[in-house]
């Protein structure tokens, strides 16, 4: 029953990380912002943008629970913010549109040198954003962790989250290599209906991340 509990945990932060990141969403930023760049240095910074989002999603999934209890903030609250973040950036979606939070700073950066664009804005905000973000703290304190694993201190739990961060970080990465192919694949038709169907799936998200947020701070009122 144990395992069960997992592996639908880890179909949980799995779905969750992969529709928030959107990887054909920032395929389409990173197409744009190195356009007429040579091949090298395509592949550098689809590297060092994928990199950097994994170590600050990585960081705020080790301690982003530790930044709230010292902000005195409690993981309700911020699991219903977060609920209230992500089902805006779904409702967009469902409107074809790009969340404002990627956006601004798309339009802010564009211009700017090469190297800097994969830090930003492909990194922050585009893969590692504020709906990202809040989705590894809201996993990562959602869970009761009782099991740990005996080598580390750290539970199955934060592991599964770790787990699924890689994968969405490569499938991110590996949209980005072959996003010539891709983009050749997925016109503008499609890819709004699969953004649009994202979003949905997102938005439910949200609202169950709301639902547990209100259920853990009104429990006789929200069964």
């Amino acid at each position: 029953m144990a395992d069960l509990n997992l592996i639908t945990f880890f179909l949980y932060a799995f779905t969750s990380l992969i529709i928030v990141v959107n990887p054909i969403a920032a395929m389409t930023v990173y197409t744009s912002v190195t356009s007429g760049m040579n091949a090298q240095n395509h592949q550098r910074i689809a590297s060092y943008s994928c990199r950097f989002a994994f170590i600050v999603l990585l960081f705020f999934t080790l301690v982003g629970s530790s930044l709230l209890d010292l902000f005195g903030i409690s993981i309700q609250a911020f699991t219903i913010a977060g609920g209230l973040l992500l089902l805006f950036v779904g409702f967009e979606m469902v409107n074809a549109k790009t969340s404002r939070t990627k956006m601004t700073a798309v339009e802010k950066y564009q211009q700017i040198d090469p190297e800097e664009v994969s830090s930003m804005p492909l990194a922050f905000p585009m893969i590692a954003g504020p709906g990202s973000i809040t989705t590894v703290i809201v996993l990562s304190k959602e869970v009761p962790h009782h099991e740990y694993i005996s080598v580390f201190p750290i539970s199955y739990q934060t592991l599964i989250i770790i787990l699924c961060l890689v994968i969405t970080i490569i499938t991110t990465w590996l949209t980005f290599v072959f996003s010539d192919r891709l983009s050749s694949h997925i016109q503008e038709r499609e890819y709004r209906v699969l953004n649009r169907l994202m979003g949905i799936m997102l938005m439910a998200i949200a609202v169950q991340f709301m639902i547990n947020g209100l259920s853990q701070a009104f429990p006789g009122i929200v069964q």
